[in-house]
């Protein structure tokens, strides 16, 4: 950017020096004028793109997604140059979590990945503890790596989401393109410029476009990792977290039954234990009582009987 900070002193121009000088004053604002008008029209849908927000759905057929497109008409996009965000969850019951939350991590680094968020608890009230994992995946590596996910237990639940975002990505692209034209533009009109005032109303339209541009670069950037990096939640747990299946064979229903046998039975001795000390003290006033009761008859009979 030229600096403005000084200019040399000339001597005063004569009147037609002064007219020219007008006239091209006249021609550079016209022409930044232009280039503001084009890029207030270009800039007028770019808010609707803010850098951390999730990119909205796609419609069905992956050529249009609601919103403003920023006024760019586009091809529909080949299968091959579609952009796609991929998220998901995934739930296993493995026998020890923790060590398995160890070994999953293990798995995303050695494809490329990263951990950008792990939580463990320890075990306690008979688990064996559980651990969250939100995990980044290279996209191309998305399936081999889920199902070496998948062998570390038994998996639970596994949901994938898609979300298309090939037209906010084209925009975007169309959007820096022209911005970068217009940049060099008002740098060539800057070049020409000799009067100061018209340098300052172009130095301003540069800035404010390079500004945008780089808020526009920064969303492209954000784009590009969520396509490229699939996003997915571990959740693994023990044993005694996870629920009951349905019995759905002869066998299976043999071991509900069964299990549901013993959970009675010892759930009735828990039962009986908790009351047994109540019982024991009851037990022991009432024979007390009964037996002061019949000696106190033995007395009154004795006393009654004829001498």
């Amino acid at each position: 950017m030229t600096n403005v900070g000084w200019w040399p002193r000339h001597p005063l121009p004569s009147v037609g020096g002064m007219r020219r000088t007008l006239i091209g004053s006249t021609v550079l604002l016209a022409a930044a004028l232009t280039l503001s008008g084009c890029a207030a029209s270009m800039g007028g849908a770019s808010g609707a793109y803010d850098q951390g927000v999730s990119a909205p759905e796609s419609a069905g057929d992956g050529g249009a997604v609601a919103g403003d497109s920023g006024g760019y008409a586009e091809e529909p996009a080949s299968d091959a140059d579609r952009q796609v965000v991929i998220t998901g969850n995934v739930t296993i019951t493995a026998e020890d979590p923790l060590k398995a939350s160890r070994e999953a991590v293990r798995i995303v680094e050695a494809a490329g990945g990263r951990v950008d968020g792990r939580t463990e608890y320890a075990a306690s009230d008979g688990d064996r503890g559980s651990a969250q994992l939100e995990l980044r995946i290279p996209a191309d590596k998305l399936t081999a790596v889920l199902d070496k996910l998948e062998e570390l237990g038994s998996a639970d639940e596994v949901a994938l989401h898609t979300s298309d975002v090939t037209v906010q990505v084209q925009d975007l692209d169309a959007r820096i393109s022209a911005l970068r034209a217009s940049i060099e533009r008002i740098s060539a009109l800057i070049a020409q410029a000799k009067d100061i005032d018209d340098l300052i109303t172009l130095e301003n339209e540069i800035s404010n476009r390079q500004a945008e541009l780089e808020s526009l670069e920064a969303q492209q950037r954000y784009l590009a990792d969520q396509v490229s990096m699939s996003t997915i939640s571990l959740y693994l747990r023990s044993d005694a977290a996870a629920p009951p299946k349905d019995p759905d064979t002869f066998l299976t229903g043999l071991g509900a039954g069964w299990d549901g046998f013993v959970a009675f039975w010892s759930g009735l001795l828990v039962v009986l234990g908790v009351l047994l000390p109540w019982i024991l003290t009851f037990g022991i006033i009432a024979v007390a009582i009964v037996w002061i009761v019949r000696a106190r008859r033995r007395r009154a009979a004795a006393g009654q009987s004829p001498s």
